[in-house]
């Protein structure tokens, strides 16, 4: 399967990006994927790759990239629980740094660069994410109403701008809460601005996952919740931009 590593033109510089695609036909739907907080690493590329075998081009770009080239910090080969305090004390300052502002002015950058790809069609994209990539795909979906038919995120803090972001989706939605993120009652209220939102949506709690569960060298990795998460994304990417 073919994949690059790309450079993209931003208002803040040069965004790094790992893109993945079938090496059959000449264009194919496209699929921004917002990485978790631990960035592109050789399990964010299985993931793409895995998602680009169905028919994709994915595109995964570094949101640090103000910081450097991925990886913007030595990460361990397997993150295990005692990892945690020490890589997150290097990643939340950049966490923290990566403003509402910065996320819509990159994904500008990151779906116009989509355009221009010889492998891309000209049809809407989709949006998906991890972790923090899932709260910056939300963001970038409800900023481009017209442009998004998808949007998915899994363990991701969707809710963490309140009920207005999610007013202004028109995307198809799937949400993958981990069990250990959400409680049946944040889920209902979650959902009830959903609802209000009028979009088509499913939003579920993965049973017996904890935060972080797609990620196979993470000690929260759920093969279940890695399952799960196929069967709900691949039906919905499908729905979305193929079934046109």
């Amino acid at each position: 399967m073919p994949t690059q590593t790309l450079l993209i033109p931003t208002a803040d510089g040069h965004a790094d990006a790992f893109a993945a695609f079938p090496d059959h036909g000449e264009r194919h739907p496209a699929v921004l994927m917002y990485p978790d907080g631990f960035g592109i690493r050789p399990a964010l590329r299985e993931l793409a790759r895995e998602l680009a075998g169905h028919g994709y081009y994915v595109l995964v770009p570094n949101v640090f990239y103000r910081h450097g080239p991925a990886p913007v910090i030595e990460l361990p080969e397997h993150i295990g629980e005692a990892d945690r305090p020490q890589v997150f004390a290097r990643l939340m300052p950049l966490i923290e740094a990566h403003t509402s502002e910065r996320t819509l002015r990159d994904a500008e950058s990151y779906l116009e660069f989509l355009t221009t790809r010889p492998e891309t069609g000209a049809g809407p994209v989709a949006v998906t994410g991890y972790c923090i990539g899932g709260l910056l795909a939300v963001r970038t979906a409800a900023a481009h109403p017209g442009h998004v038919a998808a949007v998915a995120a899994f363990h991701g803090p969707v809710g963490a701008d309140g009920p207005r972001l999610l007013s202004r989706l028109t995307a198809q939605v799937h949400f993958g809460h981990a069990e250990g993120d959400m409680t049946p009652g944040a889920l209902g209220e979650l959902n009830e601005a959903l609802d209000a939102a009028g979009v088509g949506y499913t939003s579920e709690i993965y049973p017996g996952t904890v935060h972080g569960f797609t990620m196979s060298d993470t000690d929260a990795f759920s093969p279940a919740g890695l399952r799960r998460h196929w069967d709900r994304l691949l039906p919905l990417l499908d729905g979305a931009l193929t079934d046109r």
